[in-house]
């Protein structure tokens, strides 16, 4: 029959290991790979000590296939479903005060609240990647005390929003930002954008469809970015978003393989070593992007830094030409947009905005690592014109 091949053991012995380290519950996940481990170890024990017939003796005596076998059905069945979160307490409350409306089939998930009296200036909150809407809900509350609305949706695939698998060309999704406007009835409104991250592209999109007075534009009053990677040559992804969106058809699996602990640990890179996210708040970030399955489509979302460099002259240009009053929030110890690299090359290209930089311990979620300096700097500005 030829001899035992040695390679089927670390292949078992690596089936274990992909259960053990994407099973959800580890107390589960333990139970159900340590006998498998066992058989694993007894397997490649009597490779070594016994030689390679000996290990094919045992290999054939104990049904060899059949662990295999019945490693990989609860491998499948992690493949395919892996329970999302619950909501927490904090989540389900932001969730119950939002709404839905439809966009091209898509339920898109939006909050709005009536804050100051005797204002009528409102602003719009554009999130970041891979978060949500709720990014903004430590400087909710002051918003609420200066404008009279603030608005913040999910973008479609993220949040609380449906999450069909993106069009990498489609930079036309944008345009629910402007249907939520609509919407609201607020069409003819000036608003005042506040951005962050990917936020910043769609902001850009937004701000050069309004300049060019393209049909169902919105009226922009101000825009503020805060670290969005705006230009492609001072932008530094993630590693795993460099997989993710250049990896084709394994996609797919890796999207599957992603667990709470790889992304908290991604996402606390791009944290300050002050300003961490707590657990509860780790946790409340993967929800969302949980939420729907919507880690399934990371890789399709992910298209938006390749569109970055594809319309780079047209979203840079839009800054370096508007006449809208313009502003960036900058955490300067961040690592996807480093310092000083991006903020020189800011200030020197798009000289009408200013710029307010944040404590050197703040990073990449400015609005979340310092509520309090990321609202003085904004509010210094929206009242500056």
């Amino acid at each position: 029959m030829g001899q035992f091949p040695l390679k089927y053991c670390f292949f078992y012995s690596s089936l274990v290991f992909c259960l053990f380290v994407t099973w959800p519950c580890p107390e589960v996940r333990w139970q159900v790979s340590s006998r498998s481990y066992r058989c694993a170890v007894t397997l490649c024990r009597a490779s070594l000590q016994g030689g390679l017939e000996g290990g094919m003796t045992m290999m054939i005596g104990r049904e060899w296939w059949l662990h295999v076998a019945l490693l990989c059905v609860p491998l499948l069945a992690v493949y395919l479903h892996i329970p999302q979160p619950q909501l927490s307490p904090a989540l389900h409350t932001w969730r119950s005060s939002g709404r839905f409306f439809s966009f091209r089939g898509n339920n898109i998930f939006y909050k709005d609240s009536f804050g100051a009296v005797g204002s009528s200036d409102v602003v719009v909150l554009l999130h970041g990647f891979p978060t949500s809407g709720y990014d903004w809900h430590k400087v909710w509350e002051p918003l609420n005390q200066r404008f009279n609305r603030v608005i913040a949706l999910d973008f479609l695939g993220f949040g609380f929003s449906d999450k069909p698998v993106i069009d990498s060309g489609q930079i036309g999704l944008i345009s629910a930002v402007e249907a939520l406007i609509t919407h609201l009835g607020l069409a003819d409104q000036k608003v005042n954008l506040l951005s962050h991250d990917y936020g910043d592209t769609v902001a850009l999109e937004l701000l050069y469809r309004s300049d060019h007075n393209r049909t169902g534009h919105l009226a922009i009053n101000s825009l503020c970015l805060s670290n969005g990677g705006i230009f492609p040559e001072t932008h530094y992804p993630r590693l795993m978003q460099k997989i993710l969106k250049n990896s084709g058809f394994i996609s797919p699996l890796l999207t599957r393989l992603i667990t709470f602990h790889l992304f908290s640990r991604g996402i606390g890179d791009v944290f300050g070593p002050y300003t961490q996210p707590t657990e509860a708040e780790y946790w409340d970030m993967w929800t969302g992007v949980r939420f729907n399955d919507g880690n399934l489509v990371m890789d399709s979302i992910l298209q938006y830094i390749n569109q970055r460099l594809k319309h780079r002259d047209r979203w840079v240009g839009a800054l370096t030409s508007t006449s809208t009053p313009l502003h960036m929030i900058y955490g300067p110890l961040d690592p996807v947009n480093p310092h000083p690299q991006f903020i020189h090359l800011y200030q020197k290209l798009v000289r009408r905005s200013t710029v307010s930089i944040l404590d050197e311990h703040i990073s990449h979620y400015p609005q979340l690592e310092d509520p309090t300096g990321f609202m003085n700097a904004y509010l210094n500005f929206i009242n500056s014109f």
